[in-house]
């Protein structure tokens, strides 16, 4: 399925999760911010949110610095 993620066209697999796209580009584990559709996601829905064609996807890293 195609969905748009940061602003560019991604393939994601027919049942994947949002957890299952951030494994793929290497956010993994990481600390990340995601919004779906306009509306931010808690970490603990990454796993369980399912994509549907056309989503629009947006991560952010969250850094720290000083």
């Amino acid at each position: 399925m195609k969905i748009t993620l940061n602003g560019k066209p991604h393939e994601a697999g027919d049942s994947a999760t949002v957890r299952d796209v951030l494994t793929q580009i290497g956010f993994g584990d990481r600390p990340v911010v995601v919004e779906l559709n306009q509306e931010a996601l808690l970490v603990r829905q990454h796993a369980t949110t399912a994509l549907k064609e056309g989503d629009v996807m947006e991560v952010v890293q969250i850094t720290a610095g000083g």
